[in-house]
């Protein structure tokens, strides 16, 4: 074992993430075992340390909360955690989704933001359909510090909401829509052609990552720590 990290017989296990990174170790726990899992689970564990699993299915979350009484799953986001230290949240991340279909992109957003130290705030199914939801709710969203937009099909959401805020803005394209949107790729493309300034984009799907970089800004703006 590294004072840096632990090597297992298939991973080595970064216990020095949170020192390095101010972020502690988070685990894709697709394409992973039960077995695998319960094992890299028990020894950050042994370190004391909080960790987040993402893509978990309800098979491996079963498997897990069998083995550790302090696992939490959230089953919208499909992502697990265990923490023993306690997570102080500060600022505000605003997330909006284009339709309910986005919702659990959304929903692993928000619970890597809130793992990582993040108030957050749901504005679901404010899509361009019906825009004069996104309007009932722009003056809220502008309070806060980060906002996350979620949206498939077109994935116009991302744009529009970067053209009426002052605060960074990360899209997130979903595989939510109908043979021509190409699982993903046209809200791919929307967002990244986007005129709109202040427009990040991520993968397609990749929940965890928007609200992991929404709440390394969020936390760099009220200068707060994890």
């Amino acid at each position: 074992m590294s004072d840096k990290y632990v090597e297992l017989d298939f991973a080595k296990l970064d216990i020095e993430r949170q020192k390095r990174r101010g972020c502690s170790e988070a685990v894709f726990c697709e394409c992973k075992t039960n077995e695998q899992l319960i094992k890299i689970f028990k020894t950050f564990h042994e370190h004391g340390q909080n960790v987040i699993g993402t893509r978990v299915t309800p098979e491996q979350a079963q498997a897990l909360l069998e083995e550790f009484s302090d696992i939490k799953y959230n089953s919208a986001a499909r992502v697990v955690t265990l923490v023993q230290s306690d997570i102080s949240k500060t600022g505000e991340i605003a997330i909006c989704t284009g339709g309910t279909g986005d919702i659990p992109v959304a929903e692993e957003a928000a619970a890597v933001a809130e793992f990582y130290g993040s108030n957050v705030k749901k504005y679901y199914d404010v899509g361009v359909a019906g825009i004069h939801r996104l309007f009932d709710k722009i003056d809220e969203i502008r309070k806060a510090n980060v906002i996350i937009a979620v949206a498939g099909m077109e994935g116009a959401l991302g744009g529009i909401l970067a053209g009426l805020v002052d605060k960074p803005v990360i899209a997130v394209p979903t595989s939510v829509g109908y043979g021509a949107s190409f699982k993903g790729l046209s809200s791919l493309l929307t967002m990244l052609n986007s005129c709109a300034e202040g427009l990040t984009v991520v993968n397609i799907d990749n929940g965890f990552n928007a609200g992991y970089s929404a709440a390394q800004i969020n936390r760099l703006i009220s200068g707060g720590k994890n």
